[in-house]
């Protein structure tokens, strides 16, 4: 047989063979993420939308190089032909704020088939301030609530969204390298928290972000106009005084704030259930048994923020979910033509 027309019959072999998969099946859309941490978030994500028609698989951008990384993410997926059964699952950073700024920005907001968080990134969808009790209750298995996270975490997030919008006003205009996110988080950072009296620590908050808002305002003496237009912009966007901190830098949310205060916290959770257990056992045998069976079944602070999933009433969830829906009935409907 000719080469020619054996590579013909072969190639039309494959092509009839893949039509009657996708009909007998479901197709696959490769979902490529940033990091190993990624996998697990969007996997819970993703496998919320499939449907009979449609799966997702997450990986990251290269197995063979290892490859990692938000730019790694999108350009294996645009190298790819983003679209057909490929897409790019990444934090949005300042890229969704920035409102198309930057090159970055444009490609994640124009192209549909890259999904991004909206809030910043991961870390702070785990850092969701409504759940953060529960996920004192998965580390230590003690319901008792000694902390007001989401009282604590408002009063944060109002208290810095003032600089906030002044990180992103110097971003949006290109000058970043004058007030860079490093420079926000040293000001927003609040050191060592006693839950007993966060007042004292709010308030050495509020003054260092006072003092950097002053110095702005004298540096930038005819910004107010456009300052404020782009505080209202941010409020329409979805960032709002009371949520600032999902839109801030995950990893020093994560780092900085959250894990430091809630290790504090659990560890009292912890030492009160390991006190009333050995009140309440009526021997040695029975408290140390009893304590190790406690100490074998709570899990650390870090590795419970990592699972946890109880961010999905959050706005910026559900404008993600949003996107999802958008990218799920394009897929529907691409797979529906393809068969007539």
């Amino acid at each position: 047989m000719p080469r020619r027309l054996q590579d013909n019959l072969s190639s039309a072999y494959f092509e009839a063979a893949n039509k009657l998969t996708t009909k007998q099946g479901r197709k696959r859309i490769v979902a490529y993420v940033e990091s190993y941490d990624d996998v697990f978030f969007w996997r819970n994500i993703l496998g919320c939308f499939e449907t009979d028609k449609i799966y997702f698989e997450v990986m990251l951008p290269s197995r063979q190089k290892l490859s990692r990384g938000k730019k790694s993410a999108m350009m294996a997926a645009l190298n790819h032909k983003v679209g057909k059964e490929m897409i790019a699952c990444v934090d949005a950073d300042y890229d969704y704020l920035l409102q198309g700024s930057t090159e970055m920005s444009r490609d994640i907001l124009r192209n549909p088939y890259i999904i991004h968080t909206y809030a910043y990134a991961i870390e702070n969808y785990q850092c969701y301030a409504p759940s953060l009790h529960d996920v004192c209750v998965m580390v230590t298995l003690n319901d008792k609530k000694i902390f007001d996270f989401e009282a604590f975490i408002t009063d944060y997030s109002k208290i810095i969204f003032p600089l906030f919008v002044w990180n992103i006003w110097y971003y949006r205009k290109g000058g970043f390298n004058e007030f860079t996110i490093s420079d926000f988080n040293t000001i927003i950072t609040t050191g060592h928290i006693n839950y007993e009296d966060t007042n004292r620590v709010l308030g050495k908050l509020r003054h260092k972000v006072s003092v950097k808002i002053r110095q702005l305002i004298e540096k930038n003496p005819n910004a107010k106009e456009s300052y404020l237009a782009l505080k209202n912009e941010l409020k329409r966007l979805g960032v709002t005084p009371e949520t600032t901190y999902l839109f801030i830098q995950g990893h020093h949310l994560f780092n900085s704030v959250i894990v430091p205060l809630m290790t504090r916290i659990c560890d009292l959770l912890h030492r009160e259930r390991e006190n009333e257990i050995s009140r309440s056992a009526i021997h040695s045998t029975q408290k140390n048994n009893e304590l190790k069976a406690y100490n074998h079944s709570t899990s650390d602070v870090i590795t419970m923020l990592r699972r946890n999933t109880s961010f999905k009433d959050s706005q910026p969830y559900k404008m993600l979910q949003n996107d999802i829906r958008r990218l799920i009935n394009g897929k529907e409907k691409q797979n529906e033509d393809s068969l007539n």
